[in-house]
């Protein structure tokens, strides 16, 4: 499960991604293929509206009930450390995949902006799902710039309200716009259960039971 995750999400969405982007550049389509703008601006602009692309999709995932059914997976560990952050059901990441091609495509992103933001969507989500412990006044700081370790790990709480917040994988500055920020769990961070309340038993955490948990019980909505 880990290597079909880590391959389609660390290698074959990075390269698809970019594929379509020099797909829509050859065909003119686009919004960027549409209008003259110097080029750093243009990967920059690409990178921020990718990441609000993807922060919108998460939100997506959580609220639609046949997509949280896929999306439950990934919450459903009860350790959060850096496995979390490949353990995505395949359909759900083959959905995603098409997500993100039509916004690349929409968008006209150019090719080396997908490819930078996808270098950096791994390297953050695998940073913000790691059980890194940082002095308090330091994650404070960081937080008005990435998503934290302890800022994400409230994402993952077993509490409906909390689960529904802190939806960014980059930056967190979305979730501040968008009002799903929440700074801290209610019970805080050594006292919050973790995963989701339908799939308690780590049994539940083997593989052939996350392969077939989409189809399992109602999605608690």
């Amino acid at each position: 499960m880990v290597f079909v995750d880590s391959f389609l999400g660390r290698i074959a969405a990075p390269a698809g991604a970019t594929g379509f982007a020099l797909l829509a550049e050859s065909r003119g389509w686009g919004l960027f293929n549409q209008i003259s703008l110097p080029g750093w601006f243009e990967v920059l602009a690409g990178f921020l509206l990718l990441d609000l692309g993807i922060y919108l999709q998460h939100r997506i995932f959580h609220y639609v009930p046949v997509l949280w059914r896929f999306h439950r997976m990934h919450h459903a560990d009860l350790d959060v450390d850096v496995t979390t952050g490949v353990r995505f059901h395949p359909i759900e990441i083959l959905l995603s995949l098409g997500i993100k091609f039509v916004v690349v495509v929409g968008l006209g992103a150019s090719a080396l902006a997908v490819f930078i933001f996808e270098i950096v969507l791994n390297a953050t989500s695998m940073f913000n799902h790691s059980n890194v412990k940082m002095a308090p006044v330091v994650d404070r700081v960081l937080r008005w710039l990435v998503v934290t370790p302890d800022m994400h790990r409230v994402h993952h709480s077993v509490i409906r309200t909390e689960t529904d917040s802190n939806f960014g994988f980059n930056f967190p500055w979305w979730d501040r716009l968008y009002k799903t920020y929440r700074p801290q769990p209610e019970a805080g961070h050594e006292a919050m259960k973790l995963g989701i309340d339908q799939f308690p038993d780590p049994k539940d955490l083997r593989l052939d039971r996350m392969l077939i948990q989409p189809f399992r019980n109602p999605p608690a909505k």
